[in-house]
């Protein structure tokens, strides 16, 4: 089933990411933000294990070949926001403002649930890396403070709890006020 993006979110919505490190370099090319949509092998290792309050989360980079692999034990949830580099890229750093490409998968820490994925859809997702406000749109601030600073090409794993994410949950409904949520992001592009 193909998911929407809900990471445009309106002015009420937001998000609020911290922390960073990185791992290997990957080579940045801005010409390419298709997204991988296989499955990643079984045998993935791990990158980085988030200890919740309750349950756990262990998320992989995806590669060139696959998309990311998260895993959650429900129910998942933190008190703070956290961002890990789990790859560096090796092009030009995200600005406040930036037009951004991103392959990204987000988990529902409460379900287990993936509930948008663009890797799922094969592109990329494109948006501009600041808090939506009246006159401009944007994304939750947690997103937002996963993505500046970082470099092109660069993979990143986020772990957000509901009030950097969506506070009063999604129309939809697949997240409900309270849910931390997990994501992984692969930065395509940085620029139009």
């Amino acid at each position: 089933m193909r998911k929407t993006s809900l990471l445009l979110v309106p002015a009420a919505c937001a998000l609020l990411l911290t922390g960073c490190s990185s791992d290997h370099a990957k080579s940045y090319d801005p010409s390419n933000t298709s997204c991988p949509s296989t499955d990643a092998p079984d045998n993935t290792k791990t990158q980085w294990t988030v200890k919740g309050t309750t349950g756990e989360a262990r998320i992989a980079a995806g590669t060139d070949e696959h998309g990311p692999v998260i895993n959650v034990t429900t129910p998942f949830a933190v008190n703070e926001t956290q961002v890990q580099t789990l790859t560096t890229g090796d092009g030009p750093v995200v600005k406040e403002g930036d037009t951004v490409y991103v392959c990204y998968e987000g988990v529902n820490g409460r379900t287990g649930d993936v509930f948008d994925s663009s890797y799922g859809r094969g592109e990329a997702t494109s948006f501009p890396a600041q808090q939506p406000s009246a006159t401009q749109s944007g994304v939750i601030p947690g997103f937002v403070k996963a993505l500046v600073g970082q470099k092109g090409g660069s993979h990143v794993g986020a772990v957000i709890p509901s009030e950097d994410g969506y506070p009063q949950g999604t129309p939809d409904g697949s997240i409900k006020p309270g849910d931390t949520i997990v994501f992984e992001m692969k930065i395509a592009r940085v620029g139009d």
